[in-house]
């Protein structure tokens, strides 16, 4: 009777794994971004299909690189900000129909969830490589939707996609030179920036805020992101001299 019962729970650990956990609410969250969009938007396949992108990428890094044994509220959270991000990618398709309002609501929510994943991470003991990454990731594809909305919709000039695109040249630079390929180190520095960058993005979305302000706010911030990235360029580069 007692082995029966380890072995049902043997069974139990092995079907209820991290990867198990982070498909089924991978789904949840892709049925409820679509009923989302479909309110929302005129043509919710593509809010879906970014979602759909970006979690399979996800559960890839998650099944190669995941050290524990279940998957933690840290990553839910991160998934959560993941799926609000593709709602923003779909509204680009819609720039003139979408309310700017329902864009800064949306973008403020995903910001006030970035450290909420880290602080679980360290509360839980549940800290890891693929829950950086997975954060930075999502802050990045955050950075560039909204980047890439401020410019559809005519908010402002090209130079805002400095704010959205700089992770993305930094990878291309990456294919180039194989010593920026070398892992960083944590940085306060470079957290701090990451939400000055998606915070100055935000607030150029705020509806009526002074026009005047947007200019140098949107310059501020593209240098302290700048800096950001030629402080860990250089520091790679030096350590491999």
């Amino acid at each position: 009777m007692v082995d029966s019962s380890h072995q049902s729970l043997g069974r139990a650990s092995r079907i209820r794994s991290p990867q198990t956990d982070f498909l089924c609410l991978s789904m949840l969250l892709a049925a409820l971004l679509t009923l989302t969009a479909a309110h929302i938007l005129a043509t919710p396949f593509w809010a879906l299909g970014g979602f759909v992108v970006g979690a399979g990428l996800a559960g890839w890094g998650l099944r190669q690189s995941f050290e524990h044994g279940v998957l933690g509220f840290c990553n839910v959270v991160t998934l959560v900000r993941m799926a609000l991000a593709a709602l923003l990618f779909g509204m680009l398709f819609e720039t003139e129909s979408v309310p700017s309002w329902l864009v800064f609501s949306i973008a403020v929510a995903a910001l006030a969830l970035d450290g909420v994943d880290g602080f679980l991470a360290r509360r839980s003991g549940l800290t890891s490589d693929f829950g950086a990454r997975f954060d930075m990731e999502t802050d990045a594809i955050l950075g560039a939707v909204l980047a890439t909305w401020l410019l559809f919709s005519g908010e402002v000039g090209p130079a805002i996609l400095v704010l959205g695109y700089m992770r993305y040249v930094f990878m291309l630079f990456k294919l180039v030179v194989p010593t920026l390929r070398a892992p960083l180190p944590p940085s306060l520095r470079r957290k701090t920036i990451c939400v000055v960058q998606i915070g100055a993005l935000i607030f150029v979305t705020v509806p009526g805020n002074p026009g005047f302000l947007d200019g140098p706010v949107s310059l501020v911030a593209s240098a302290l992101l700048l800096y950001s990235f030629c402080v860990d360029a250089l520091w790679l580069l030096r350590r491999d001299a």
